[in-house]
């Protein structure tokens, strides 16, 4: 925006000269004119009244017309010198204009803050030289240039136009070649800037697996340290020697060793003692058979506890079945009472025996001699459906671990 009203601004100081330049062009072609009527009419009747002599007159004409050939020169001449000096001027206004236009053009690509400032500098220069033109326009406006003047002053405005539109043209050009090149430039940061970046990431990536590599190597080689030897050795035991001690110092377990020497992990050595230090191979075949009969153990337990749980399941159950039985015992019901029997010794002492076991685990027990052996039996109980009740509690009690009891009539 600056720079178009620079352009303008100068345009218009050289229009302005110009016309000047036309006016004072034309203001010489008048002068060179002859003399007005009435200064001849006038003459001519000065020349009746008095008559001179013909060589008077002719003399005196000679004269006159030499100085005013004279004054004519020297009025052309001015006329000349100011235009010349006028067109000095008007071409020093012009680089002065060119020159601040190309100044403010600058400035305003390197800071478009100082517009304000050129702004009203160039609205006072714009003022300055319209009221000048205006000044010399009132004074000489009776003046008129000669056509080939103002055609010339039309063709070099036309010239100082295109020089002025080739001028912004590769304004441009320079400003768009510059914005290209600090595109160029920054796209040229950036991908350094990435290149760094990636190649930053890169080492650090092989920083990392080269300390992973190193920490792995470190960690084999404690790891091979702390392994147990790679063949059977024998050991004499020396004084102060234990299994613990000699597992932590050959890197074996203590319960590897125990086993390799068919002792337990508690026993003590004696002095002269030979023990076997067992290989690598051995430690992971004993590992593996300690843990095989571990997870069998915790199976056998887990099976135990599941048999425990389902038999103490079922003697809840049939001790409730049996106390709701008898809570359903009705004396017409009871035309007897029955007994569940629970073995048939073969003599009275085993049946003592099994006696003692039932009545430990709570029951009521009575032997009856027959002639088949003797009867154990537990009860009585009022009803049969009583007794059944008793007999499925017996035979789900592990307690007394029996899986024969049977109801019979007692009386």
């Amino acid at each position: 925006m600056n720079f178009s009203r620079q352009a303008l601004l100068g345009i218009g100081m050289i229009i302005g000269g110009s016309v000047m330049l036309y006016a004072m062009v034309q203001q010489i072609g008048d002068n060179s004119q002859p003399a007005p009527t009435s200064a001849m009419v006038e003459s001519s009747s000065t020349e009746q009244t008095t008559q001179p002599p013909l060589t008077t007159d002719i003399e005196t004409e000679k004269r006159i017309l030499a100085q005013k050939q004279k004054e004519r020169a020297a009025r052309v001449a001015e006329q000349e010198r100011r235009a010349q000096q006028f067109l000095l001027e008007q071409e020093a206004a012009e680089a002065e204009a060119l020159a601040k236009a190309r100044a403010e053009s600058q400035q305003y690509i390197t800071n478009t803050t100082a517009a304000d400032d050129s702004d009203s500098a160039a609205a006072k220069k714009k003022d300055d030289t319209a009221s000048a033109t205006a000044s010399l326009e009132g004074t000489e406006s009776s003046e008129s240039a000669d056509s080939n003047t103002a055609q010339a002053a039309a063709e070099k405005l036309k010239t100082a136009q295109q020089q002025e539109a080739k001028r912004q043209a590769d304004l441009k050009e320079q400003q768009a070649a510059k914005e290209l090149a600090q595109r160029q430039q920054q796209a040229e940061q950036a991908k350094q800037q990435a290149e760094a970046k990636r190649q930053a990431e890169a080492e650090r990536q092989a920083a990392e697996q080269a300390a992973a590599k190193k920490q792995a190597a470190e960690k084999a080689a404690e790891a091979a340290k702390k392994e147990p030897p790679k063949s059977p050795t024998d050991y004499e035991v020396k004084r102060g020697d234990g299994l613990i001690k000699l597992a932590r110092q050959y890197n074996v377990p203590v319960e590897a060793l125990a086993q390799a020497n068919n002792m337990s992990p508690s026993t003590s050595l004696q002095l002269g003692q030979t023990l076997t230090i067992p290989s690598r191979k051995q430690v992971q075949r004993l590992e593996r058979e300690a843990a095989a009969a571990e997870k069998a153990r915790e199976a056998q337990r887990k099976k135990e506890a599941a048999l425990a749980k389902k038999s103490a399941e079922a003697k809840r159950d049939a001790q409730q079945k049996l106390r709701d039985a008898r809570q359903q015992v009705k004396e017409t019901d009871a035309k007897g009472s029955f007994g569940v029997q629970v073995a048939l010794a073969n003599d009275q002492a085993k049946a003592d025996e099994l006696a003692k076991k039932f009545q430990a685990a709570g029951y009521q027990v009575k032997t009856s001699p027959t002639s088949r052996g003797v009867r154990v039996i537990v009860g009585p109980e009022r009803g049969k459906v009583a007794a059944l009740a008793l007999k499925d509690k017996i035979n789900s009690d592990p307690k007394v671990n029996t899986t024969s009891a049977w109801v019979l009539y007692w009386r």
